[in-house]
């Protein structure tokens, strides 16, 4: 896989993020009915981007190995939200906050490599990896907030995780050695 594919994939990816974030914040009472399918949708189609991109560039990139356990730990957890749709409804802000803490941590984690290796730019994976794993505790505090509220919380989350994508899109040409 070319640096431009891998590129064009995490910014699809990002562009898929945003667009169900926002039509999660436009349509919240509308989207919870179908919340599961399409958080999990969502959460899919982003891990495995993370995992393609892993499988194509490994060899070539910076701190690739936390794009593979991001990428596998989201599709598994799409996986359990797809088949559980009931369930994922009841502890969706639960679901929700274990993926951003990992997802966070694994970005901030990464952002540390990054910097190790002086890429420009690894700043901005910090503090979004920071601000993802406030926003997942966050989350466990308040697990019981209105129906329009989650939507609104999770339309949200969405969108920032979708310019994390983007913003990898961005800079992956910073990723490859």
């Amino acid at each position: 896989m070319s640096k431009t594919t891998s590129r064009v994939l995490w910014i699809l990816a990002g562009i898929f993020l945003i667009i169900t974030g926002i039509g999660c914040l436009r349509n919240p009472g509308k989207i919870l009915y179908g919340l599961p399918i399409i958080f999990g949708v969502a959460m899919m189609f982003s891990g495995i981007i993370d995992i393609v991109i892993f499988a194509a560039g490994h060899d070539y990139m910076a701190g690739s190995g936390w794009f593979l356990a991001d990428g596998i730990l989201t599709v598994l957890m799409s996986l359990f939200i797809l088949g559980n749709g009931w369930f994922t409804a009841m502890t969706i802000s639960f679901i929700l906050g274990m993926w951003l803490i990992f997802s966070g941590i694994t970005k901030l984690v990464n952002s540390f490599d990054l910097q190790k290796l002086g890429v420009k730019g690894w700043g901005w994976f910090t503090v979004l990896g920071i601000l993802l794993t406030v926003i997942g505790f966050l989350s466990f505090t308040h697990p019981f907030a209105s129906i329009a509220a989650m939507a609104w919380v999770i339309g949200f989350f969405l969108i920032l995780q979708g310019i994390v994508s983007v913003m990898r899109g961005c800079f992956s040409n910073r990723f490859w050695m």
